[in-house]
């Protein structure tokens, strides 16, 4: 796939790529129309968070995991977020595997935060309106497989419910220009990505793949939620 090379090349930090390589980078052939960031509807009740006091987690799928993490680490009341795979088993949870589309694995961020700080039902909102296109199937940007799927991965059946409640209730405001893809699954596992894709926004602002798909998911966010944004990300790995 043209698109998983040229996201292998930018990680490698490949630094001179031919001008046809950095085109098919930005807008292969075939890449879908992506619906801009916007502010959607908050959710009409609120649900999915236990008592206060009690960290959660909530885990999401919205194509590459590099710009989910990135726009979540940026979220007041989130405490960690994790790049990494679920839908799939532990044997194949490895990034060159998970991209060939066939382990039943997509791309995912596990998000822990402090219900006091922020609830499940603005994580959903904030989701929905800057992290990926929900319209989509099995695509994102300039990614395309079921890798890339959109799909929030409920903890238990209360973030299940409250998730297929915000769905339907998106879908029936016609918050976007289609109907909205997002599956709503009971999370099997999660299994943290390799060490070099965590915070990987975070420390590589200005690579290519980077700049064009993800940084204006973090410049929507501030835009969007001014009081939810926090300049400095919560990183997922310990510096030093």
């Amino acid at each position: 796939m043209t698109t998983r090379i040229n996201r292998v090349l930018l990680l490698a930090g490949a630094v001179a790529l031919p001008a046809a390589l950095m085109l098919s980078a930005v807008r292969p052939v075939g890449a879908l129309a992506q619906e801009a960031p916007h502010l959607v509807p908050a959710p009409a009740s609120v649900q999915g968070d236990a008592p206060a006091g009690a960290l959660r987690t909530i885990t999401v799928s919205g194509g590459c995991f590099w710009g989910v993490q990135g726009v979540f680490e940026h979220v007041r009341g989130v405490h960690r977020a994790v790049s990494g795979y679920a839908g799939g088993g532990a044997d194949t949870a490895q990034y060159e595997t998970v991209s060939t589309g066939s382990t039943g694995h997509a791309e995912s961020v596990q998000v822990t935060y402090d219900p006091r700080q922020v609830s499940f039902g603005r994580l959903m909102q904030i989701f929905f309106s800057v992290a990926l296109d929900p319209t989509l199937h099995d695509a994102q940007g300039p990614d395309t497989g079921s890798q890339y799927r959109s799909e929030i991965w409920a903890a238990d059946p209360a973030q299940a419910t409250a998730a297929k409640a915000y769905i339907a209730q998106l879908d029936a405001a016609h918050a976007f220009g289609a109907p909205i893809a997002t599956r709503v699954d009971a999370l099997p596992g999660f299994y943290p990505a390799e060490g070099y894709h965590q915070d990987y926004l975070a420390h590589n602002p200005d690579a290519l793949y980077i700049a064009i798909n993800d940084m204006p998911k973090v410049a929507a966010l501030k835009r969007l939620f001014p009081g939810d944004y926090v300049a400095t990300p919560v990183l997922a790995l310990p510096q030093g």
